[in-house]
C-alpha cells in the first residue's frame, strides 16, 4: 500500500472502521486497530502506515503498554494529540487488566492484593459502591459483585445480599471493598458498623469476612489491618 494513499481511496470493505463494523474487531490487525483511535495519517503518510511504524517503533503492543508520553512522542509524526491518544489507550488496556472479569482465580493474600485489583475501577468512581469479593478454602477469587451503590449507611445496607451472593457461589470467606469519592479512605463510624455487623453475621452462617477495604484516592485503608475487625 502506498504510504501517502488516502483512507477515502481504499477500497470500503477494506478500511479498518467498515471491516471492524461489517465483521467485528476480532478480524482486524493490530495495525488497524490503532489506526481506527488514531483516526488520520500524517503528511505523506496514511494512517495505516502509520500505525504500522508506531507498533514496530514501539516494539508492539507490548511497547505501547510500557511507553511513556516522552518515548511515543519521539515518533516521527506523533505529536501531543496523538500520542495523548497512544497514551490514554495504553492506560485503558491497564485499567481493563484490574476488572472483576480478569481477577477470578488470583489468590488473596493481602490486602494489597484486593487494592491492586480494584483501586483504578474504584478510584474513578463518582459514587460509593460497595464489592463483593468471594473467596475458596484456598483464598481464591471465585466472584467479584456490586451489591450496593449509594451513600453507605448501615441501616440499609443488609448482610443478607452480600450473604445471598455468597452462598450461591459457595464461597468460604469473603471481603468487602467500597470507595470514598471524597479520595481519603478513613472509616466513618457507618463503615465500621456495617463491617461489624457483617463479621456477626459470618460467624452464624460459617462464612467469614476476612476484611473490609476502603479505596480513596489511590490509597486504601484494611480494616483487618487497623484491628478493627
Amino acid at each position: 500500500m502506498d504510504n501517502d494513499l488516502k483512507i477515502t481511496d481504499i477500497p470500503m470493505s477494506d478500511r479498518p472502521v467498515e471491516k471492524l463494523i461489517a465483521f467485528g474487531p476480532e478480524i482486524l490487525t493490530n495495525t488497524e486497530l490503532l489506526a481506527i483511535i488514531l483516526r488520520c495519517g500524517i503528511k505523506g503518510e496514511n494512517v495505516l502506515t502509520l500505525s504500522k511504524r508506531v507498533l514496530a517503533q514501539l516494539d508492539g503492543l507490548d511497547g505501547i503498554k510500557e511507553a511513556s508520553y516522552a518515548d511515543i512522542t519521539k515518533i516521527k509524526g506523533i505529536k501531543k494529540v496523538k500520542g495523548s491518544q497512544i497514551l490514554a489507550l495504553a492506560e485503558l488496556f491497564n485499567r481493563f487488566n484490574t476488572l472483576r472479569t480478569n481477577i477470578e482465580n488470583i489468590k488473596v493474600k493481602s490486602p494489597k492484593d484486593i487494592s491492586n485489583m480494584l483501586i483504578n475501577e474504584m478510584s474513578s468512581l463518582n459514587q460509593e459502591v460497595l464489592k463483593l469479593i468471594v473467596l475458596n478454602t484456598k483464598n481464591k477469587v471465585i466472584k467479584v459483585r456490586d451489591v450496593f451503590k449509594g451513600s453507605l449507611n448501615s441501616s440499609i445496607v443488609h448482610p443478607r445480599e452480600i450473604y445471598c451472593e455468597a452462598i450461591k457461589s459457595g464461597g468460604a470467606s469473603i471481603i468487602i471493598c467500597h470507595n470514598h469519592p471524597s479520595g481519603d479512605p478513613s472509616p466513618s463510624k457507618d463503615d465500621i458498623n456495617i463491617t461489624l455487623r457483617i463479621k456477626e453475621c459470618g460467624k452464624i452462617i460459617g462464612i467469614e469476612l476476612l476484611d473490609h477495604i476502603i479505596i480513596g484516592d489511590n490509597k486504601y485503608i484494611s480494616l483487618k489491618e487497623k484491628g478493627i475487625i
